[in-house]
């Protein structure tokens, strides 16, 4: 594991967060906001910064993978991650470490799949994602 992948990982768990984003041995960006918003708020404040950074996440699903992958990150670490978003991630050569996998990343109330994983399985590509998934975020 990187340096700054085992930076984001200690502050996401130490300050129980939802996502730290490192890069160059310094936090660039940290939210507790639930939800794929917390990824989409990094990628509009960062732009290009996000580029070669490390991610850590408390969820990853294909919906987070897609947009790690467009926005150029190079590691994610995350605590629960989804078949479909690690193999996002894997194929895009994004280096990954989890805690616990599972098959699908299901809905606030555990009853369903989550919304933005449906949603984002219907996405060629993670530019595709990122702009369906900015929209459907309003």
């Amino acid at each position: 594991m990187s340096e700054d992948l085992k930076l984001a990982r200690q502050r996401l768990k130490q300050k129980n967060l939802t996502l730290v984003v490192v890069k160059r041995g310094k936090v660039i960006f940290e939210t507790g906001v639930h939800g794929i918003s917390g990824l989409l708020n990094a990628i509009e404040g960062l732009g290009a910064r996000m580029r070669g950074s490390s991610v850590a996440d408390k969820i990853v699903g294909r919906a987070a993978a897609l947009l790690c992958v467009y926005s150029g990150v190079v590691a994610v670490f995350a605590i629960t991650a989804s078949d479909g978003g690690i193999e996002v991630l894997l194929k895009n050569n994004v280096s990954v470490e989890l805690e616990r996998r599972v098959l699908h990343i299901l809905d606030s109330k555990g009853t369903g799949v989550c919304p933005f994983e449906r949603l984002a399985s219907s996405f060629s590509s993670p530019e595709e994602a990122y702009e369906g998934l900015k929209a459907a975020c309003g």
